[in-house]
């Protein structure tokens, strides 16, 4: 097993405190990959990783990635949930990687919704 350089630390160390900004800090974009198992077994796991490169390739440092379970609609997984501070939240379905970088550019990075995969505007949160 190789021995981590003080160099592997220090790049450790920036990308955990970027992560902790992130997650803590007042974010302008939250963008939530719905990872219930039927989520996972359509590919899930590659949008997230699609989201987390196109976030670290585009520098943006307001824009944070989360999951959560299953949505109830496992026919149209995967999904992801894109809330713009201060707009309605957008739930994207039948995602594959074009679709997810398109959604991450129009409407995560300019703000505008890609109505060909977005399935509904609102929140089914009550309160």
């Amino acid at each position: 097993m190789p021995k981590i350089t003080p160099e592997d630390l220090k790049r450790i160390r920036e990308t955990m405190t970027r992560t902790m900004n992130l997650r803590e800090g007042d974010a302008r974009a939250r963008v939530t990959v719905h990872m219930g198992t039927c989520g996972i077994s359509a590919g899930a796991r590659k949008i997230m990783s699609a989201l987390m490169r196109l976030v670290e390739e585009s520098g943006a440092d307001d824009v944070v990635l989360t999951t959560s379970g299953c949505a109830g609609l496992c026919s149209r997984e995967p999904m992801m949930t894109v809330e713009l501070r201060g707009e309605a939240p957008v739930k994207y379905v039948d995602l594959d990687a074009t679709a997810t970088e398109m959604i991450f550019r129009e409407h995560v990075l300019s703000g505008v919704v890609v109505e060909p995969h977005a399935l509904a505007v609102g929140s089914e949160r009550v309160g």
